[in-house]
């Protein structure tokens, strides 16, 4: 199995961000959900409307079963998120029991874990990104790595991620020697 990597410059989420939104607010969603939350994408392509959103507003907290685990996940929309929610609404008209990435083939079913891999390639390739292994773990990944460079307490993303130690997280996100350096560098006491 390939080893997938997070979008580790804000440059590249924007221009990933931009070009999904550019084609379709749907796949955009997919995306946002994503780095917004941490979920594994079985978990992302299992959600329907009336999870995210309550008739009125987007929801402000998100409930999940996990489907790896079966532990219940509660995580809070960022603004981000909510505005992304609110434009899918905008566009689409779903109803509250459809499922939010819904498959154009067959009667209310999610579209599969590999035409969303193949929307997020697709997209990474027209931003130049191609040499980036994204995957369907990417989303995750680059929200967990944002996470830890703007200095949330690896406990916080083991807990979130359901890892063991720090050493799995660290690996899990792609930190790499240098990144490591740069702490030292930066603190410069």
């Amino acid at each position: 199995m390939n080893m997938t990597y997070p979008l580790k410059e804000q440059k590249q989420i924007d221009l990933v961000k931009l070009y999904l939104k550019s084609k379709s607010i749907r796949n955009y969603l997919l995306f946002i959900v994503g780095i917004s939350s941490a979920l594994r994408i079985s978990d992302i392509l299992s959600l329907k409307v009336s999870s995210i959103y309550d008739g009125q507003k987007p929801k402000e907290y998100i409930d999940v079963k996990e489907k790896k685990t079966g532990k219940r996940k509660r995580f809070a929309t960022s603004p981000n998120l909510q505005k992304a929610i609110k434009d899918f609404i905008r566009a689409y008209k779903p109803e509250k029991e459809e499922y939010v990435f819904i498959s154009r083939k067959g009667d209310n079913k999610p579209i599969t874990r590999q035409r969303a891999v193949q929307i997020l390639t697709e997209a990474l390739d027209m931003c130049g990104l191609a040499h980036i292994n994204f995957g369907s773990h990417g989303m995750r990944k680059t929200f967990a790595y944002h996470c830890w460079k703007n200095g949330t307490d690896i406990t916080f993303l083991m807990r979130i991620l359901n890892h063991s130690s720090p050493k799995e997280v660290l690996h899990y996100i792609s930190v790499e020697q240098e990144e490591l350096d740069d702490i030292y560098v930066n603190l410069n006491l």
